[in-house]
Formats: C-alpha cells, structure tokens, sequence
C-alpha cells in the first residue's frame, strides 16, 4: 500500500483535530475514518465522509422527526422488512465517500456502475506514480475452458514465471518511455494528455467514490460474490467490512437477504411444490431451460 507523504500529513492533521457534532454518528465508522485499509500490491481503500447510520434507514421509513424507536429489535424488523421487500429509498438516505487506489483494469470495470459520483486523479494535469498491479503467483491462470468471463487452472513453473516476467518488464519499458516522452527540462517533450496513452491497464490511479448505500449494496452484491474477479473482489470485500461497521443492522440484513439468499422464478416455485409433494420433477418437464435447471439444482440439489 503508497500513501503519498501529503496524504499522510492530510490523514494525521485530520485525526489529530477531531470535532463536536450533532449529526448522526456511527462509531463504528468513526473508527475507521481516515485509515487506509490495504488492497493489492499497491492499492487501498479509505473512508473519507459518511452520512447517516441505521437509525436513519428507521426515521426515514417511517417519515419521523428524531431517532425513531428506541427499541433496537423493532428497528432491526423494519430494517430486515425494507430489505426482504426490496425497498431502496430508506437505504438511499445513507451515504459514504471513499478514496480509493486501484489498477485502472480494474477502474474500467467498477466505474460501470454508473450509480455513483467519481472525481479521478487526472494524468492530463499531473503525473502518474511508477505503481503497477503485479498479480501474485496463485492469481495468474489460464482463460477457463467453461466460462469466457473467468479464469481456469492456475499458471505453474516455468509458464508462471514467463508470464511474470513479461508483466513487470512490459509495464517497467512502458513507463521509461513515457517518462522519456513527457515535457521536461529542456525538451519540449509530449503532451502529458497524450504521453499517458503508453501507459499500460496495470498502473494505478486513484479516485474519490461517493455513493449511496442502497446502490452501494448492489455494488456488493455483484462484486463481492465469489464469482467475481478476484481483483475487483478484494475491493469491495474491504469496503464491504467498513460497511459493516458503519450499519450493522442494514448490512445483516444484506448478508441474509442477497449474499446470502437466492431469487426464485415462478417455474422454480412450482417445481419445489411439485418435489414437496413427492413428484418426481425432470428438467424436461420443468419449463425451465437447461441452463435455469442447472442453476436451479446447484442451489436445492432436491
């Protein structure tokens, strides 16, 4: 993890002068403010700005002034309910801004999530940092045979090691030349706006990410699922921890209701009955296509 030493002074001023406040406060995330939780090689995560917290899913859902119930149980109800019912405006009313430093591959996948405002470090106005993504030796495999998004048996010796090495020496040669291209001392050099074109999809760049939390929910869901490509999953496994600090009631529910539960279609519905009922149910007479089957049994098996 490269925290610039400017970052490192903004950090430390930041956390040596705390202040009063009368907004909501979730200690949880207060805790967390300002620490970079690492990622990558090079990269991580940090909680720069919060608003809200659990009780303020509760007051907005019920349109009252104040901190709601003081129960804690009959608020964990509500919160389970809007989450069971896919209700999304309550969630809306919690947000965060992240800081986050990533491989610009990954970058270009994330910003898909067009749900979110993003400011990124621009290499048209400064210089980018000799930082690049260098996968581990168990994260380097080949394209899967089964799937054309995934990844299939892992890289060993003298493979690995080829593929290692054109990595690293690729990105280093790309970064001498756009070093030799730039505007410098002397030289009248390359535009930094076109230099940056030479730069391969394994640099590092950075970006302010602020979202809700309902479409920061989603965003879990997609990318923290097993399936997703590891270096994107990473990510969001870090923020999804910092999540759960910051609402603990609104992320137990997320764990239980799309991490950790699964949507049915009518035809699915109609074939449990069936098999409840001691049918004996066949893909072909299922009304289910081959592959909704496939999924259909890789979660009941019944």
């Amino acid at each position: 993890m490269s925290l610039t030493p400017e970052q490192q002074s903004q950090i430390e001023a930041a956390r040596a002068t705390p202040r009063p406040t009368l907004r909501a406060v979730s200690e949880g995330m207060e805790a967390r403010l300002y620490h970079a939780a690492p990622v990558l090689d090079h990269g991580f995560v940090r909680v720069i700005d919060y608003m809200g917290d659990d009780a303020a899913i509760v007051q907005a859902a019920r349109v009252s002034y104040g901190a709601g119930t003081k129960h804690v149980q009959n608020d964990e109800g509500l919160i389970r309910y809007l989450m069971r019912h896919w209700h999304s405006t309550p969630f809306e009313m919690c947000e965060v801004k992240l800081h986050v430093k990533l491989p610009v591959f990954v970058a270009r996948q994330w910003i898909r999530h067009r749900t979110a405002n993003v400011n990124e470090y621009s290499a048209r106005y400064s210089i980018l940092d000799r930082e690049f993504y260098i996968p581990e030796p168990g994260q380097l495999a080949a394209q899967s045979t089964v799937n054309n998004q995934g990844r299939g048996a892992v890289l060993e010796g003298a493979e690995a090691a080829r593929v290692l090495e054109m990595l690293k020496s690729d990105a280093g040669r790309s970064y001498d030349h756009y070093e030799a291209m730039l505007s410098q001392e002397g030289q009248q050099g390359l535009a930094r706006e076109l230099a940056r074109m030479n730069l391969p999809m394994n640099i590092y760049t950075q970006w302010y990410w602020k979202t809700d939390l309902h479409n920061l929910f989603h965003f879990l869901r997609l990318r923290a699922d097993a399936h997703a490509q590891y270096e994107i999953r990473v990510y969001a496994e870090a923020i999804a921890e910092a999540v759960r600090d910051w609402v603990p009631l609104a992320f137990a529910a997320f764990e239980d209701y799309r991490m950790g539960g699964v949507t049915l279609s009518g035809k699915a519905i109609a074939v449990l009955k069936r098999r409840l009922a001691g049918e004996a149910v066949t893909q072909e007479d299922s009304g289910m296509s081959k592959g909704e089957w496939r999924e259909f049994m890789e979660v009941w098996g019944v």
